[in-house]
């Protein structure tokens, strides 16, 4: 197999907090291959966003690696991550509070090629403002209006346009359609899996909407308190599931349809661990309804249970679960 794109080894994030370090991302080793998408799903705190945002190191990792192209990047100086900044981009969870609104749509778009010089004046500069516009469909009209003026789905548009302004490689979608009417959500999905095919883009694409990251991903990692627990080709991950979180998630999932409505959901229960100095074991198993000692005397890795499925559970080659 050909090298990952991007692959974490071991990483960490933790945060101090008074009471100890809250271990917000632990030791989490995943790999995307070039052109596909990886979903990251989780409840909310699971540390999907952490994790992306740590890969990109707009916050310093604890520890571990993040290898670009099989490079560590966390090694890099500061020179060298601004050149590696121009291919790895993202887009944020709320496309209103991640634009200035001072700015213009054109300037927005605009600034990362003026910080990072990609052109060599405004006159190129622009020109390109208005072919990412039209690449990512907003009216030249807008081209001077101010994100106030917009609604959500044509300012979730203007943070693709500037996330493509500097031709990267993979990006980082941070819950995008998370704000946005469901009718708006199908658009820029469609937009962002017409861009991956035309640009040959890779996703790492956080979101808690299971039926969204079925559609969009080659692959998908479950997150439960900073570690996956569950690693899997989508069609596999919801076909069978192993985890019995994995499991509670997806019998949560909506079905539009009335003769699933007798089914039983999987309810969890109990309380959630406390994410600071957490004990060893798995983190779920205070919630489990299969819990047993073996869960909760060592951490759990990710072990291989079928082609390129992975997943953290005692139990897992056991009839219980």
């Amino acid at each position: 197999m050909s090298t990952p794109l991007i692959e974490t080894r071991h990483l960490k994030k933790y945060f101090s907090t008074p009471a100890g370090p809250l271990h917000a991302v632990d030791d989490v080793s995943i790999s995307i291959q070039r052109g596909q998408t990886l979903g990251v799903v989780g409840e909310s705190g699971c540390g999907k966003s952490t994790m992306g945002r740590t890969i990109l190191r707009l916050i310093e990792a604890t520890d571990g690696e993040v290898l670009y192209n099989g490079e560590n990047i966390l090694k890099y100086n500061r020179r060298q991550m601004q050149e590696m900044r121009k291919k790895m981009q993202i887009i944020f969870q709320d496309p209103y509070s991640s634009l200035n609104p001072r700015m213009s749509v054109a300037d927005i778009i605009a600034e990362p090629m003026k910080v990072c010089k990609t052109l060599p004046d405004n006159k190129q500069i622009y020109a390109r403002v208005n072919e990412l516009m039209e690449i990512v469909g907003l009216a030249k009209r807008f081209v001077n209006a101010y994100p106030h003026e917009l609604d959500g789905g044509r300012r979730q548009r203007i943070g693709i346009a500037r996330a493509l302004a500097l031709n990267p490689e993979f990006i980082v979608c941070d819950e995008p359609v998370s704000a946005l009417d469901v009718s708006i959500q199908a658009q820029i999905l469609n937009l962002l899996m017409d861009l991956q095919d035309n640009m040959g883009l890779t996703y790492m694409f956080v979101t808690h909407d299971l039926s969204v990251v079925k559609h969009i991903s080659n692959e998908i990692a479950v997150m439960y308190l900073g570690q996956c627990v569950e690693k899997a080709p989508a069609d596999e991950l919801f076909r069978d599931p192993l985890h019995p979180y994995t499991q509670a998630l997806l019998s949560a999932v909506p079905k539009p349809s009335l003769r699933d409505r007798s089914a039983l959901q999987n309810v969890i229960k109990g309380e959630v661990s406390n994410p600071v100095n957490p004990k060893p074991g798995c983190r779920f198993a205070p919630r489990c309804a299969h819990a047993c000692e073996k869960c909760t005397c060592q951490d759990l890795e990710l072990k291989e249970c079928g082609p390129n499925h992975f997943v953290a559970c005692a139990l897992v080659n056991q009839d219980k679960i």
